[in-house]
């Protein structure tokens, strides 16, 4: 009876509580979105965009959450720990050659990148930095420990939140570059695990770290930003991107041929979805390169086509629906396969609106300048562009030599924030707001004195250099066609994370090369060479000077022969002869 009754009692107190569970289950719901995104590149390269989507409706900073299932476990303690109100970090290996391969869907500066926006209940935001630095060292196994003071800037223009912000109190905002930094597989792995279906299944099976790896650009990235929960936007939700692009090229992998598919790519098929996604779609870029026929080629024909405007061009995609039935019926795994049917003529590429270049000049190791060329190949349309040029404080910048030259006249900025480095403390960090004129160059210079450091602070290699981080470019650039607002919800992941502000422009950020600048350096090999000198003086003349010192000197007897002599002597007095 008593059995019967707890029996009993648990029933009802799980029926009293089912409810209540089942609605906040439903209040927190959470969905995944990958897709794929093959883009044929000029001179037969392809690139590659991973993106993994996760949304969950769930309140992270005030720390309300206990049970997660799909948004890693890590990130989200991270994010309401910290009070991290978004998180944007690329680890990238190789440098997007955006003159030839026109713009990317999601660009990161060679190295490691990490730009944050903290809370305004966050009290001391250089000390959450310092730790949220740690942490993801940690967590994706990179040198991020590496970030201090010394090449942590604040800027005031150049990157605004890409999601919900309550303010822009630009205060609140870190961001730091490690050019040095050199991604491979132990950055890959943990990656990977934060995928709620890991690399076991969906379009995660493809990243084969062989095959990544080798190849001629390599970037991962990791976004985390709040967004409106429906249209109304009185709720907010969680938004986890996990993007990782790639370049292969004919050069890299060794095939001499310019046609592509999936198994050449990645030594792999596609055999099914992940079981957690509720979206799972590979799309293609089938755009006509001219006006005349499709260069292009793919197979299997695709079961739908969506045609887009991405980036201020009309783009047609073929559309590959993992989750569709009919996808794996005819075959087991599925096997994109890309074939131009005609080469292409490098007249027909299209020079992107908006690309630039750095450079560093000069004679000698006293002083030098750093140039940057930023090109507008808009035909008739001008238009502003931010600049953020991040200096180590061992290049002492002369900002009175600063000169900005466009058609061979004087361009004014019209905004310009500069921050003086300190030595050993803080970088320069030099924002400036740019008119571009329709289809000119405009050259920035700015002149340098190299500093000398200290023995201690150099590198391991110093005679490799010292790297300068990537100049970033930020602009609304003009687009020839009208762009229309999408649902999205409902447009491809690759086009919704960068929304167009209207229909006639849309955001671009870009990034220059990095710098590799020659310092004054000490001759390393001194101190070995009196290191050798001062043994040897010491073994040679201590030594002997020791051996006086300490020997012991004895007279020696003259000896009476040995065995053998006086035997013979023996002999000899038996035979009568004289002894010897």
């Amino acid at each position: 009876g008593t059995m019967a009754a707890a029996a009993l009692l648990f029933l009802l107190l799980v029926a009293a509580a089912g409810p209540g569970r089942a609605g906040a289950g439903r209040a927190r719901r959470d969905a995944l979105r990958e897709e794929l995104l093959l883009s044929p590149l000029p001179a037969g390269d392809v690139a590659a965009t991973f993106q993994f989507r996760t949304r969950w409706d769930a309140d992270l900073p005030r720390g309300a959450v206990s049970h997660y299932r799909l948004f890693p476990k890590a990130l989200g303690r991270l994010v309401a720990a910290l009070g991290v109100q978004e998180l944007h970090l690329a680890l990238t290996q190789g440098f997007w050659r955006t003159r030839t391969w026109g713009q990317p869907p999601l660009q990161a500066p060679a190295g490691a990148e990490l730009w944050v926006w903290f809370q305004p209940t966050v009290m001391d935001v250089d000390k959450a930095w310092k730790e949220l630095s740690n942490i993801l060292s940690g967590i994706f196994c990179a040198s991020l420990n590496f970030i201090d003071s010394t090449n942590t800037v604040t800027p005031t223009a150049s990157f605004k939140p890409l999601g919900l912000a309550n303010g822009t109190d630009h205060h609140l905002l870190r961001y730091a570059v490690l050019p040095r930094e050199v991604v491979c597989t132990e950055n890959l792995t943990p990656w990977k695990k934060l995928l709620p279906c890991g690399s076991k299944a969906g379009l995660a099976v493809l990243l084969k770290a062989e095959r990544l790896f080798h190849s001629s650009y390599h970037s991962q990235a990791v976004h985390i930003r709040p967004i409106c929960r429906d249209a109304s936007c009185l709720a907010v939700s969680w938004e986890l991107r996990q993007t990782l692009t790639v370049v292969f090229d004919t050069f890299s992998s060794g095939q001499g041929k310019k046609d592509w598919s999936l198994f050449k790519m990645f030594s792999r098929t596609l055999t099914d979805a992940c079981p957690l996604a509720s979206q799972s779609k590979v799309y293609v870029d089938i755009s006509p390169k001219n006006k005349e026929k499709e260069l292009l080629e793919v197979t299997p024909a695709p079961a739908s086509v969506y045609e887009a405007i991405v980036q201020g061009d009309k783009r047609t995609y073929a559309v590959y629906d993992l989750l569709s039935p009919s996808l794996f019926n005819t075959s087991r795994s599925l096997n994109v396969q890309l074939k131009w049917k005609r080469p292409q003529d490098s007249s027909e590429l299209p020079t992107p609106v908006l690309h630039a270049q750095r450079y560093v000049s000069g004679y000698g190791l006293q002083t030098g300048e750093i140039s940057t060329l930023i090109y507008n190949t808009h035909p008739y349309r001008a238009f502003p562009v931010i600049l953020l040029e991040t200096v180590p404080w061992y290049l002492r910048l002369y900002v009175h030599t600063l000169t900005i030259i466009t058609k061979g006249k004087e361009n004014k900025p019209s905004y310009i924030h500069y921050q003086p480095a300190q030595d050993r403390r803080r970088p320069h960090l030099l924002e400036m707001l740019i008119q571009l004129p329709a289809n000119s160059v405009t050259k920035i210079t700015i002149q340098f004195e190299r500093a000398l450091l200290k023995w201690t602070e150099y590198t391991p290699d110093p005679n490799h250099g010292f790297y300068v981080s990537s100049s970033v470019l930020s602009a609304l650039v003009p687009s020839i066609i009208a762009m229309k607002d999408v649902d999205v919800e409902q447009s491809p992941l690759f086009t919704s994370l960068f929304p167009s502000s209207d229909g006639s422009s849309y955001f671009v950020r870009l990034y220059t090369e990095p710098l590799l600048v020659n310092l004054p350096t000490p001759d390393f090999s001194m101190p070995y060479n009196v290191i050798c000198l001062t043994c040897t003086v010491v073994a040679v003349c201590y030594g002997s000077f020791y051996n006086l010192l300490t020997r012991t000197f004895h007279v020696e007897e003259p000896s009476r022969g040995g065995l053998a002599k006086r035997l013979a002597n023996i002999i000899r007095k038996f035979r009568g002869v004289p002894p010897l």
